[in-house]
């Protein structure tokens, strides 16, 4: 009843982050045919992933004031937004236009990214209870439904743009549910002299960690199933929708144990977990083997983002909360452009195996990170 009640309490936001999954998650399983279209090798598409980088950081500047400005309508406003700027990578036909193409995703899914988790920080607030792990794992659902989807897509003979055009429609009918009052702060609520940076900077450590890991799967695991492992289409968005199924189980299994246990223990044992999936991906002899890593390392995985954009709502003044978010928000969700590319380059030049080992060694990361966020009162 926990995860249900969450839910129930931040429907509006929970909307928003499906919107998010279903584009990704149908991003996650076009890779392969996106790639082909455009005719890149693996080092070039990685490198083309990172336009989204550069609209994501866009939203660092953009996104307080996009909120401030919006406000109850932010959130539809952005969902009607990601839903057009799809489009485009569907179309691009070669790798500038596709370049510019996630530029214009980056941009306007990092408005909805960061609006989003500040409505839901909000309400943690307002209700006193953890509501993070529960909308994140809306957006697992929603991605493993999108990657599966567009599977069925692709073995149907569509076109990217036909399939973004189908999830468009869907979101557009989504953003309708998400319109929510924003919570109201005054200067006295939370007076500071000045930006708290280290909280910010750490918490944003951890959420990229864990965000890198989850989008070097989204993004190659289709790949390392097809190519690596010999997988049909089908069989290669298998792998996305693994890990966004074991994901929406980790975060709403999450939103129970982070009533009950300390959220630098669930980080902890999540990055174990999290390392060992990725082992077993990098030295998968079959496709069912590597769906098993996957599922690991997405169970592993999937609170520790979450918590960390949550530590971040509780640990700062309220009057700053949605601009240390976004600051936190930005370091960490461009770890969803940063590790494809990474992984492209290292795949390029040693293989997928090696591009997945890479993951496990990136996980561990987390450990050093655990006492510096308990000295900050984590």
């Amino acid at each position: 009843m926990s995860v249900l009640s969450a839910i129930r309490i931040s429907h509006a936001p929970a909307a928003a982050f499906c919107v998010v999954g279903l584009f990704w998650g149908s991003m996650a399983a076009l890779a392969p045919q996106l790639k082909a279209q455009i005719g890149a090798d693996d080092a070039t598409f990685g490198l083309l992933l990172l336009g989204t980088s550069i609209g994501l950081l866009t939203t660092m500047i953009l996104a307080p004031l996009f909120d401030r400005t919006f406000g109850q309508w932010a959130l539809p406003i952005a969902s009607v937004l990601l839903a057009v700027a799809f489009l485009f990578p569907g179309l691009a036909t070669e790798p500038r236009m596709f370049f510019m193409a996630m530029m214009g995703a980056g941009l306007a899914s990092g408005l909805l990214d960061v609006t989003m988790n500040a409505r839901v920080s909000e309400l943690e607030a307002e209700h006193a209870r953890p509501l993070m792990n529960a909308n994140h794992g809306m957006f697992s659902v929603a991605y493993a439904i999108g990657a599966f989807s567009t599977g069925l897509g692709r073995e149907a003979g569509l076109a990217p743009v036909v399939i973004f055009a189908s999830v468009g429609v869907v979101a557009l009918i989504l953003a309708t549910r998400t319109r929510m009052q924003v919570a109201q702060t005054t200067q006295e609520e939370g007076t500071v002299t000045r930006f708290p940076y280290a909280i910010v900077g750490l918490c944003g450590a951890v959420v990229l960690i864990a965000f890198m890991a989850e989008a070097a799967v989204e993004s190659w695991s289709a790949l390392h199933v097809e190519r690596t492992l010999g997988g049909r289409a089908a069989e290669g968005a298998l792998g996305p929708t693994m890990l966004g199924v074991t994901m929406a189980v980790g975060r709403f299994g999450g939103q129970a144990v982070s009533e009950k246990w300390s959220d630098l223990t669930v980080i902890f044992w999540g990055a174990v977990l999290a390392a060992a999936g990725a082992v077993i991906a990098a030295f998968a002899p079959t496709p069912l083997v590597a769906y098993m890593g996957f599922g690991t390392l997405g169970l592993g995985v999937s609170a520790i983002g979450p918590i960390g954009l949550a530590i971040v709502g509780r640990l700062v003044p309220p009057n700053v909360r949605t601009l240390a978010i976004s600051r936190a928000a930005v370091i960490g969700f461009s770890g969803f452009f940063i590790a494809p590319a990474a992984m492209g380059m290292i795949s390029q030049a040693s293989g997928l195996r090696s591009a997945f080992f890479a993951i496990a060694v990136l996980v561990c990361l987390l450990f050093p990170l655990l006492p510096l966020l308990k000295r900050r009162g984590a």
